[in-house]
């Protein structure tokens, strides 16, 4: 008896005091008031009353039962509060939850039809609150649940879309604000169609829409469906169709917010290290993230300007208006379709899919069969496959105008726009006179310079008109280069004469070509342009420094040429050519795993080393970046193209120069400014590299955010985001400590005064270390805070676009 008595105390105590307990469930004879909560059985999420800010008013949600700062995923009386403490949920005998206020009003109710002969609620460790019938065989069956009827946040296993048996549409609706948890301006959900897609609604306006699901990812997203930290999984059965995710670790903690804010829909997981929720993904991302930006048959790229242009074959609607950046007009058809009379289709590739209103959608149709079926459709205006796992699947075809389509440097997916048999005529010929008349120039030119080749050669054979002595110039009497010589006839072959099928790239210095000897060696020859004094120049550095240098990651100088006016530098050949053909390239990048990259990041800090301390000379690159990085078959780094380098001897760690030249976007602050370098320069550049290595993004590409890679990777380091900035084509082979570190490092490197940063030693050092490493202070973003001056004269301009541009300022401080 006294047991018992003892049972009921703490029973009283559990529903009756201030305090909560582990106790999860609540049945017809109990209900929770305020002040009281229910745990899940796990502790992870807590149900009670709450008052969002410092208003007064209460309301009934649920929150992470150990998250410090108070986490709401979900609200029951978002348009209704209680305005005083005197709130009661209730659990009604016949399968329904109310609740009350002080006057014993419903201020919100549940809509079960089913009756229950034992209702039970019940908080799940997923978050879900469910009201079950105990007296029911089957305890997955749920007379209603919460995530039936979400808030504002998406939690693992919570599905988003509709379900047309029990005619639920489930989305989320973000708060009016922080402290007002009631239905604000922007919806988030699947918009009901043949082919669904998640779409973001601010009012009645679409806002953003993700591109439909096509088997491995949104065909709006430019990275792959899976990562590190969830997995996504989409449903269309006919009567239902459904987004849904889960979380790789069950111990994290992970959530999908709608916003009121410019950040639309925020995946973020919470540090337990930092206690607070740490960023992982976001939209928009960009400009070209505005639903219908370019309006129809158009398509937006975030590294073109003018964002938004038109697609082959079409034209602006209305020219003067899209001349002032309003595009909204779209743009309208060159030719008209004949329907059936020869009309074909363009592929275009890379793309976010339009969207998706007006849509046929059949999962077994091959791409073949989707042409056909399209063709016999007179309004069907583009066609694509639904699956893409594989070789391809399913078909979805386009009614009426294409709206809301942008292109990708990686991701997105092929989609054949409709087109008039003029209009396929003309891109044929344009492809004919590419494959037929273009070699045939090519072909012409090469036997013309062979010939010229040819004589010119015979008239200087076995004749030096400059003797190496006066061509390089010696850093010191002790100097011996012992550098072979290679005749020019013996490097036209090897390069079949020079040809453009043999030409690997160009530089400021000079085009670089592949060669084979006698011998089966494979080779590199750099030759310098005729017109290049600055090449001159840099021909003659490059002798006098990279002879006398001998490290795995430093490109082997095998010879050189010097006949006539032929000079010609002779290196290793590299099988993968350079590093930025891999990390800016959608397609390559995906050879590049986290392993690679790191092993890369490393062997580029090592070739640096050497040139700062272990060589016999102290040498100072001055021009590191992707581009001078070349890779060998193992994916070996090699840091090539010293025709920039500067020897120090002695003692002497920097000097200054009134020839600043190197390449804009690498260079550090006092260099491009005051003409001052140091190998603390070359460490600058070096943290530009890793962070783009990290990125698979160029600096100076990001034209969607207001700063450049430097700026946004210390805005996402001191928000502790850091993991945004992993490429997403390594993201999933990725150890994720080691990446933030290397980020850490990479801002280390970056601080704005010289004698902030690390030496090369101690980059090595903290790489292979797990000690705490010191805290980062502001980078010198450079594009920011110094703008770039006019030069009267440029060099070595390797690309013209704004991302990476090699120059030379002839006036110093």
């Amino acid at each position: 008896m006294g047991i018992l008595c003892l049972l009921l105390f703490t029973e009283s105590l559990i529903w009756f005091s201030g305090f909560s307990v582990a106790v999860d469930t609540v049945n017809a004879s109990q209900s929770i008031s305020d002040g009281k909560t229910l745990v899940s059985s796990g502790g992870t999420f807590e149900l009670g009353f709450f008052s969002p800010g410092n208003l007064p008013d209460r309301y009934l949600g649920i929150w992470y039962k150990n998250v410090p700062v108070r986490t709401v995923v979900w609200v029951a009386n978002r348009n209704q509060p209680i305005h005083d403490s005197s709130g009661t949920l209730m659990v009604v005998s016949t399968g329904n939850l109310v609740l009350l206020n002080q006057n014993r009003s419903v201020v919100w109710s549940t809509n079960s039809t089913e009756q229950a002969q034992t209702p039970v609620l019940q908080l799940l460790d997923s978050g879900n609150l469910v009201l079950r019938d105990d007296g029911n065989d089957s305890p997955d069956t749920y007379l209603w649940q919460s995530f039936d009827y979400p808030s504002d946040t998406f939690l693992p296993g919570l599905k988003i879309g509709w379900d047309a048996n029990s005619s639920l549409e489930r989305h989320l609706t973000s708060w009016k604000s922080p402290d007002d948890p009631s239905p604000g301006d922007f919806t988030w959900g699947m918009e009901r169609s043949n082919y669904p897609e998640l779409v973001a609604w601010k009012g009645s306006s679409k806002y953003f829409r993700s591109g439909p699901w096509n088997g491995l990812r949104f065909s709006g997203a430019p990275q792959s469906g899976s990562n590190p930290v969830f997995s996504y999984e989409f449903i269309n059965n006919g009567t239902e169709a459904y987004h849904t995710f889960a979380v790789e670790n069950k111990s994290e903690l992970v959530r999908i917010v709608v916003n009121q804010t410019s950040y639309l829909w925020e995946l973020s997981t919470w540090n337990e290290d930092s206690q607070s929720w740490m960023l992982f993904l976001s939209v928009p991302k960009d400009y070209c993230d505005n639903y219908g930006l370019c309006g129809a048959y158009s398509k937006c790229l975030t590294d073109k300007l003018p964002y938004c242009q038109c697609l082959k074959g079409f034209s602006p609607r209305y020219p003067d208006k899209w001349n002032s950046n309003d595009w909204s007009q779209g743009c309208a058809r060159d030719k008209l379709l004949g329907c059936n009379d020869g009309d074909g289709f363009i592929k275009h590739t890379q793309m976010k899919l339009p969207a998706t209103t007006n849509t046929w959608l059949d999962g077994s149709l091959s791409l073949k069969d989707c042409r056909t079926r399209c063709l016999k459709n007179c309004s069907c205006t583009a066609y694509s496959n639904s699956d893409i796992r594989g070789k391809g699947s399913g078909c979805v075809l386009w009614f009426g105008d294409l709206i809301d389509m942008r292109q990708y440097p990686s991701g997105g997916q092929d989609i054949y726009i409709r087109m008039s048999a003029s209009e396929i005529g003309k891109s044929m010929q344009k492809l004919l006179i590419t494959v037929i008349v273009v070699p045939a120039i090519g072909l012409l030119a090469a036997m013309l310079t062979a010939l010229y080749c040819v004589f010119r050669s015979r008239m200087n054979y076995g004749e030096r008109t400059e003797n190496v002595t006066e061509v390089i110039e010696k850093e010191g009497p002790e100097d011996d280069l012992e550098l072979p010589l290679f005749d020019l006839i013996t490097l036209a072959k090897s390069t079949n004469n020079f040809s453009t099928e043999n030409k690997l790239g160009e530089g400021g210095f000079g085009p670089v070509y592949k060669g084979t000897l006698v011998d089966g060696q494979e080779i590199a020859v750099k030759r310098l342009s005729t017109l290049s004094r600055q090449g001159l120049k840099e021909f003659k550095n490059e002798v006098t420094l990279i002879a006398k240098l001998q490290h795995r990651n430093l490109v082997k100088l095998l010879g050189c040429c010097i006949q006539g006016e032929e000079k010609m530098l002779i290196y290793e050949y590299m099988a993968n050519k350079s590093l930025d053909a891999f990390i800016f390239d959608p397609t390559r990048g995906r050879l590049l795993n986290w392993s690679k990259r790191f092993h890369i990041i490393c062997g580029v800090a090592r070739g640096l080393l050497y040139l700062h301390q272990d060589s016999r000379l102290r040498i100072i690159h001055r021009d590191l970046k992707a581009s001078n990085v070349l890779l060998d078959a193992e994916m070996n780094p090699k840091i090539s193209d010293f025709g920039l380098a500067r020897i120090f001897g002695g003692d002497q760690t920097e000097g200054n120069t009134s020839r600043v030249a190197g390449t804009y976007g690498y260079m550090a602050p006092e260099y491009a400014i005051d003409g001052l370098f140091s190998v603390k320069s070359d460490v600058f550049s070096y943290g530009i590299l890793v962070l783009e290595i990290i990125s698979g993004k160029r600096n100076r590409g990001l034209y969607h955010l207001e700063s450049n890679l430097i700026g946004h990777a210390w805005e996402m380091y001191k928000s502790g985001r850091s993991i945004e900035l992993i490429d997403v084509d390594s993201v999933d082979t990725c150890t994720l400590s080691e990446v933030l570190r290397c980020i850490h490092i990479a801002l280390l490197c970056l601080q704005e005064h010289p004698e902030d940063r690390p030496t090369m030693s101690y980059v090595l050092t903290m790489f292979s270390s797990e000690n705490a490493l010191p805290v980062p202070k502001q980078p010198g973003f450079l594009v920011d805070r110094y703008p770039r001056k006019e030069s009267s004269s440029s060099s070595k301009v390797e690309s013209l676009s704004a991302n990476e541009v090699s120059f030379t300022l002839l006036e110093g401080r």
